[in-house]
């Protein structure tokens, strides 16, 4: 073997003249088939030509030479990470740590892959634990601040990128990761700023400009966001991210037709993509006559979207299909009312034959529904008379006008923080001369007592046992208050007069912008928060609307 070779091959590599780097590399492995170093080496050059493979081929053989060989370990597993293949991964950082602890390079791609796998405390823990050998590390503390982010702590991610940047002032990645924090912290205004530095700073930068995008949209500012969706595109065409954002930023717009095509990228975005389903049988999107098909329609998501795009089960019965429409089971009795559907499965249950599939939500593409085509031959879900019959009972007469009460969502969603408020603050409401009644199933921390002393408010919780229950309570309402949940969809399907409170930030792109109607729902009228966190002047116009009858 030549050393001359070896350390001129090196040379070029440090140089970043990688044809001459890689020439020479094999010249040597030609003459040493077994060199462990040249071949780790020959295995970072085509890493950095984007040849994973070849190059995770080459790091095993380093290791086959040399099972010491720590940072071929790790360039093995960060290969790996690209990969996603993640528990591959870990266990080849676990055994670099295993040969050389502490090690700073191991510790943070372990962050990395133990991130990927969903642990991300201890993702933490190996990013403070590298930080305690290099305080100084700059990719250290912006990696430990994503996870911060993703763990919800965002003061403690911001610190953490603060003191990235400090280290790296001109660093548009760290930069952009700081923007990211800000516009978790909603403060959208100094993201859109950063995001503009990041760019500035590396103008081919697409995640940047999904980013800038993403704040545009939350300032609604809905052309200029489109227009950095579109840029990030111009730079990486199949995005998937950029895709479904941008198709999200045309749904809020009101232009369904680009909004729904776009919209079709969720299944390579996270959460989305969990619910994908991969049938032998085909993808139907509305290029084929489906007149004497079997087509199952299958829900995804949360139940408000289920009940929101059943309605499409019609259309395609009208079709001339023969239709299996599956749904979370609370959902199940409830859509037995929906004219369309031969059939109604819940999640989990055996499906029946099929021919043909399609998500619920991706049926308004499917039938190319505009902001002026939507259907809505409302009322679309009907509650059973036996069960009204017995809720009637429950409630006993009516002598005054009833009004139904949703005050918060599941806890789960992302904007719940947003759009659902605290009991209490539907206290101005409360004084009228109405009959309140809880449509709420899961009661908050207070809620209970709040409730009792107030003594205003009818509650039956967990004695709607499913989506039947509750519809038969609504079928009983005059009138249903509701923050954006799955029950104001229901009072919407159903035809009643819905008042649907919304927040100012993180709007859902089906209620659009401005607008106190909703195609949607033409009994639905929506009442916005003028400012962020402003729900007392929501309360007061909603109390308004009920005086008024």
């Amino acid at each position: 073997m030549s050393d001359a070779r070896l350390q001129q091959a090196t040379a070029f590599h440090q140089q970043n003249q990688l044809d001459e780097a890689e020439r020479l590399y094999r010249e040597v492995i030609a003459v040493a088939p077994d060199h462990a170093e040249t071949l780790y080496l020959l295995g970072t050059v085509l890493t950095q030509r984007g040849a994973t493979e070849k190059a995770m081929e080459l790091f095993d053989r380093a290791l086959a030479a040399n099972p010491g060989h720590v940072v071929a370990r790790i360039s093995r597993g960060n290969a790996l990470l690209t990969k996603d293949r993640a528990t591959e991964a870990l266990a080849d950082f676990d055994e670099a740590l295993s040969l050389m602890t502490p090690f700073l390079a191991a510790l943070n791609s372990r962050g990395g892959a133990l991130r990927r796998l969903g642990r991300l405390e201890e993702a933490v823990s190996s990013f403070d634990l590298a930080l305690s050998i290099q305080p100084n590390s700059a990719m250290v503390q912006s990696n430990r601040s994503v996870v911060l982010r993703e763990l919800g702590r965002l003061e403690e991610s911001l610190a953490a990128v603060d003191e990235a940047i400090r280290l790296q002032p001109q660093s548009a990645a760290f930069i952009y990761n700081r923007s990211d924090t800000l516009r978790e912290l909603e403060r959208f205004a100094e993201a859109l700023e950063g995001y503009d530095r990041a760019l500035a700073l590396q103008p081919n930068f697409p995640d940047a400009q999904i980013g800038r995008g993403l704040a545009l949209m939350s300032l609604h500012k809905l052309d200029e966001a489109q227009a950095s969706f579109q840029a990030a595109l111009a730079l990486q065409p199949d995005d998937a991210k950029a895709r479904f954002d941008s198709g999200l930023c045309s749904l809020l717009a009101g232009d369904l037709a680009k909004g729904f095509a776009g919209y079709e990228a969720r299944w390579r975005n996270a959460p989305n993509s969990a619910w994908k389903r991969d049938f032998a049988q085909p993808l139907w999107l509305g290029k084929e006559d489906i007149a004497g098909q079997t087509i199952l329609l299958h829900g995804e998501q949360g139940l408000g979207d289920s009940i929101q795009f059943c309605r499409y089960a019609t259309l395609a019965a009208a079709r001339g299909a023969r239709v299996i429409l599956e749904v979370h089971a609370p959902l199940k009795r409830l859509m037995s009312s929906l004219a369309g559907p031969a059939e109604v499965v819940a999640f989990g249950d055996a499906l029946p034959a099929f021919d043909l599939h399609c998500p619920l939500m991706s049926l308004p593409l499917a039938f190319g529904t505009t902001s002026a085509q939507i259907p809505a031959a409302i009322p679309y879900l009907a509650a059973e008379s036996q069960v009204v019959k017995r809720w009637q009972e429950r409630l006993g007469p009516q002598r005054k006008r009833r009004v139904g009460l949703v005050w918060s969502g599941g806890r789960l969603l992302k904007n719940d923080s947003n759009r659902s408020l605290s009991l209490p603050r539907l206290a101005p409401i409360l004084k009228q001369n109405l009959e309140f009644v809880s449509l709420q199933k899961e009661l908050r921390s207070g809620d209970a007592e709040w409730l009792a002393a107030a003594g205003r408010i009818a509650h039956f919780g967990a004695d709607q046992h499913d989506f039947a229950e509750t519809a038969a309570l609504v079928s009983l309402m005059d009138v249903v208050v509701s923050v954006d949940t799955s029950v104001a969809h229901l009072a919407g399907a159903m035809g009643k007069t819905v008042y649907v409170l919304l927040p100012e930030v993180g709007v859902d792109w089906r209620w659009m912008l401005e607008r106190e109607d909703t195609p949607w729902y033409p009994t639905a009228r929506l009442f916005r928060q003028p400012s962020a966190g402003d729900w007392d002047s929501v309360v007061a116009r909603v109390g308004a609307a009920l005086a008024a009858g």
